[in-house]
């Protein structure tokens, strides 16, 4: 009675230790699959960093080309602003002179330099409106850059626990 008891207990003690061991993850091959795994996350980390440099770098870019395009915008805007006023002044001239066809010509000029001024103004805040958004794509990807060297960071760490056994 006893030996067939004793052999049940030790059949049930072997049992519970191989599911606790199985549960704990502690045999060999897991410790393995875990540095494979980091390792892994490590290449993704490391290749998602480097996307996000290219695009920092192309955002950087877009903004240049944006900023450019907006002072050329602004310079236009200007010149058109001295055309009107040297119109305005012309055509006053030619009414005060009676010279009725002229002041005709120069109030066409006024009013081709008026709408040349809406154009340049929808154009100084269509590149100001593109200048923000190029600026917050340029905060996001440094943003995503600084999370991706954290889990490198973090990878890099988990690796070394994982090989020294902490």
């Amino acid at each position: 009675m006893i030996r067939r008891n004793l052999t049940h207990l030790l059949a049930l003690a072997v049992m519970s230790l191989g599911t606790t061991l199985w549960a704990q993850g502690t045999t060999p091959g897991t410790a393995n699959s875990d540095v494979q795994t980091d390792r892994k996350d490590l290449r993704h980390d490391r290749r998602d960093l480097n996307k996000d440099r290219k695009d920092i770098r192309a955002d950087k870019r877009d903004l240049n080309k944006d900023r450019v395009d907006r002072n050329k915008d602004r310079r236009d805007l200007t010149k058109d602003e001295r055309d009107l006023n040297k119109d305005r002044r012309e055509r006053n001239q030619d009414l005060k002179n009676g010279d009725k066809a002229d002041a005709k010509k120069e109030q066409r000029d006024i009013n081709k330099d008026k709408r040349d001024i809406a154009g340049d103004k929808r154009d100084l805040r269509a590149d100001n409106r593109d200048i923000h958004n190029d600026k917050k794509d340029l905060h996001a990807d440094r943003k995503d850059a600084r999370k991706d060297k954290k889990d490198i960071r973090h990878d890099r760490r988990d690796i070394h626990r994982d090989r020294k056994g902490k």
